[in-house]
This record gives C-alpha cells, sequence and structure tokens, in this order.
C-alpha cells in the first residue's frame, strides 16, 4: 500500500448497517467474546463518508453470531497441553540463546569490544522477539483461550506477565473493557487517538486553525514515535496514556477528581484505581505481589552477578518487548482506513471491525504466535487460540466482506515502514465533511501533513476570537 492510495483490502463496501447491541459480559475479568448483536436499522445519509485515504465508508452489516457461526467447530477447542508446548519452546529458545551468548559472546572467543558490543546488542534483539512471544501467550491465558481451565490459564498467565513485570491480572481487567469498547471515544482503553481539539490544543493552536497548517512537521512525528516506542508502555500502566480519560462516569464513583497523567490517580498498580471496580481488589494486589516477588528475583541476580551483566542480560530485551507490544497494538488499532465511534454511533460490531491485519513474516508468524496476522478475528472471538486463527480468519472473510482490512504489502518490511507512515497520515479524528445525524459520530483520521483527505473547515468560535484579540 501506497501513501498515495489505499489498497482493495481496505476498502469498504456500500450497505446499511444495523446498531449492535453487546450482550453484558458476565465478568470484568473475562475476556470472551461477545456472541449477539441486535437493534434498529441505520438511516443513511446523502454525505459519503470518507476514510483518510478518500474511499467511501459505510459501517459493517454483519452480527457475531453470523461470524460465530462461520468458524468450523474445531477452532474453538483449546488445549492446555499444547499451549505449554508453546511455553516450554519459547523458554527453551530464551535458555539457549542465553547459555550460547554468555560462553561464547566473551573476550577469549570474541577479542574485540566493538563487535562483542554489537554481537550483544544482537542477543538483546532476539531475546526480546522470543520474550515477546512469552507475553503473547501470557495474552492468550488472559483471553481464556490458553485451556479450558479458568485456574489453569490465569496460573500460566501470571507466572509469565509477572516475570516480563507485567500485572497481570491489572493489565487482563483493563484489556477486557478494551475489548468490549474498541474504536469507542469515550470508552476504549487503548491507542484512543486525539480529537481534533486535542491536537490543536498540543500544538498550541485553535480547532478551526488546524486546517491552515498543512506542512510536513518531520522532527515532531520522529520525536513522538520514538517517545511512543521508548516510553508507551510503561505511561500506559502508569498514568493510564491512550486510554479514555472519563473517569467521572465509572459506577462506583471512583472517578470522581481522577484522571489520565501524572498524580491524577489512574494506573494499573493501585486497587482504588478507576479502572477497576472493588470487587477487583485482590486480583490488583496478586498482580502487584506478582511484580514485587519479580523484582525480588532480579534485584538478587544483579546483587550476585552485577548490575550491567543484569541490564544486558534482562533490560535491553526488556526495552525491546515493550517496543514490539507497543508497536503491534499501535498498528492493530490505527490505520487511515479505520474509523472510531462517538457513543452514539458505537455498536460492538462496528468497534470490532475497527481493527486491521499486517504482515511480520516468518517472526510474526512464529516467534510472536500471529498475534499482527489474525487481529480482526481475534476482535470478534478472542477464546480461540492462535494456531486455530488463521484457518478462522479465511472462514470470516466472506462474512464480513470489504469491512474485512488487511495491509500485508511489503510484508515485514511493510509493517515496520507503517509505524512511520500511520505516525504521519492519522494525527486526530474527526467527522467527514458535511456529515449530518449519527454519521456525525463517525469518525476518521486527519492529518496536517497534506496527506488524504484534508480536514474539515470549520468556523472560529465567538470564544476563541475573543481569547485571540
Amino acid at each position: 500500500m501506497t501513501d498515495s492510495s489505499a489498497s482493495s483490502s481496505t476498502s469498504n463496501s456500500i450497505s446499511a448497517s444495523p446498531v449492535d447491541s453487546p450482550r453484558q459480559s458476565p465478568s470484568t475479568t473475562s475476556l470472551s467474546s461477545l456472541d449477539s448483536d441486535t437493534g434498529p436499522e441505520t438511516k443513511s445519509a446523502a454525505v459519503k463518508l470518507l476514510d483518510t485515504y478518500g474511499n467511501e465508508f459505510q459501517v459493517p452489516d454483519c452480527t457475531v453470531k453470523q461470524i460465530r457461526d462461520a468458524i468450523p467447530a474445531h477452532c474453538f477447542e483449546r488445549s492446555g497441553a499444547r499451549g505449554m508446548a508453546y511455553v516450554a519452546r519459547d523458554l527453551l529458545s530464551l535458555a539457549t540463546v542465553f547459555f550460547l551468548s554468555n560462553k561464547y559472546i566473551t573476550p577469549d572467543y570474541v577479542p574485540s569490544t566493538p563487535i562483542r558490543a554489537l554481537l550483544w546488542g544482537l542477543y538483546a534483539f532476539v531475546q526480546g522477539l522470543f520474550a515477546t512471544g512469552v507475553w503473547v501467550l501470557a495474552h492468550e491465558c488472559g483471553h481464556q483461550s490458553f485451556s479450558p481451565s479458568k485456574t489453569f490459564n490465569d496460573t500460566v498467565g501470571w507466572v509469565l506477565h509477572s516475570a516480563l513485570l507485567v500485572p497481570y491480572f491489572s493489565w487482563k481487567i483493563s484489556h477486557g473493557k478494551h475489548h468490549k469498547a474498541t474504536g469507542h471515544m469515550e470508552r476504549d482503553m487503548v491507542h484512543l487517538p486525539k480529537t481534533r481539539e486535542q491536537y490543536a490544543s498540543k500544538v498550541g493552536r485553535y480547532a478551526h486553525e488546524v486546517s491552515e497548517l498543512m506542512e510536513e512537521t518531520p522532527i515532531l512525528t520522529a520525536g513522538s514515535l520514538i517517545g511512543q516506542q521508548l516510553l508507551g508502555w510503561f505511561m500506559y500502566l502508569s498514568i493510564n496514556t491512550t486510554g479514555h480519560n472519563s473517569h467521572e462516569r465509572q459506577s462506583e464513583g471512583r472517578g470522581k477528581g481522577k484522571r489520565n497523567g501524572f498524580g491524577g490517580g489512574v494506573n494499573h498498580f493501585d486497587p482504588s484505581s478507576p479502572l477497576y471496580e472493588a470487587k477487583d481488589g485482590k486480583l490488583i494486589f496478586l498482580s502487584d505481589l506478582g511484580l514485587v516477588l519479580a523484582a525480588s528475583a532480579l534485584y538478587t541476580i544483579g546483587s550476585n552477578h552485577g548490575w550491567t551483566n543484569l541490564a544486558v542480560w534482562y533490560f535491553l530485551p526488556y526495552l525491546w518487548v515493550n517496543h514490539w507490544l507497543v508497536a503491534i497494538t499501535f498498528l492493530q488499532h490505527t490505520d487511515p482506513s479505520l474509523p472510531h465511534y462517538e457513543p452514539s454511533a458505537w455498536t460492538f460490531t462496528r468497534g470490532a471491525s475497527a481493527t486491521i491485519d499486517r504482515e511480520f513474516g516468518f517472526i510474526g508468524r512464529h516467534l510472536l504466535h500471529g498475534i499482527i496476522e489474525t487481529h480482526v478475528l481475534h476482535h470478534f472471538v478472542s477464546t480461540i487460540p492462535f494456531y486455530h486463527a488463521d484457518e478462522a480468519t479465511e472462514a470470516i472473510k466472506p462474512v464480513l466482506g470489504s469491512h474485512y482490512r488487511s495491509d500485508t504489502s511489503d510484508g515485514a518490511m511493510g509493517f515496520v515502514k507503517s509505524m512511520w507512515k500511520n505516525a504521519r497520515w492519522c494525527q486526530w479524528v474527526e467527522p467527514s465533511e458535511g456529515a449530518e445525524g449519527e454519521n456525525q459520530g463517525v469518525l476518521f483520521y486527519r492529518n496536517r501533513n497534506g496527506l488524504g483527505v484534508p480536514p474539515r473547515k470549520i468556523q472560529a468560535t465567538v470564544q476563541s476570537e475573543e481569547l485571540k484579540s
């Protein structure tokens, strides 16, 4: 896919869409997919909805039941033994690379210091990939797709995620809410885009002035992307960066006075955080306990074997893991072809469809267990294990039709290049020009770089003119 045009895989069919009403999940800690959609017909509008490429967009018209019915029954079967075989494979890969590196990347075998540094850098990269695979297996546990046993899933997931300094249950609960509100501008928990007003405030402009800023800012874009990849995961866990900021609506009143950001009281470690309910308190504590145990083990290793060794052995690969997590999630939910929805226009099916599959070659399909290549399916039915996801994805494509989105151009390099492309194309979301009624709640990415459909022309508000004067 080029910057100037969309591939056929991201074009959208023209059809009416039902308003889908998801059934309430039995538990906020369960990530099982919703299985039914009902609701009245959407009113059509004369004004066309245009994605960032300029393709006409129509909201999806399928239901989750149609999706589930299209998937072969055996794709829903989960095997704990098979899941543990993948865990053993990934842990053995980590141990083997660790052993060989410590045995052979030494002055005796590699006298050159620069070459040894280069090889240890390669070690960190490779270990980061294997460790990301372990992270994905714990993700499977959180979705109950690892085995039929919830207790077994959560035990394995807690151990694996804790070893990677991830608060397992805390992540699992907020991640479940992301799945229940994907693409919802007031409830989604992951990579929620800025509105036009928020972007304008960030760059020190009024909303009506953004459309006048048609200039490329590569240094700003690069700086933002680097910061996202280095710090995005830490910021998400600690201050809920990229998650919604509508905490006042928390049903138990926990969100009053709480906001995203430092000191705002919204994070993945505090049982009183508005991300959780009172009943989740013990699980948040258990997540924190896992982090304490992992940190204690790391402290012991650092004390006995040296902090420089610990940094090279663990923390450099750990930074790679965080990079891949942010990159994967960013590219699953950010693309010029994808919509987001205001509450008035959102449904579960629309949100689940607002995701995209990509291709990362051998690394994605084997080391990262297909998390990049089968994400659309995952948002419709999250309990299907990854080793059945390719087959299930092929089964749902005819149901989704042109609403199924994928960008597999250039393979693994295309995935990497999409980081820069989407950072330039996808800067904020807003309605299409002239949209009315419910269509005003269907938002698409726009940018100040002169790429794709230009931002809407809007009038200055009286207040902004008074402040300007």
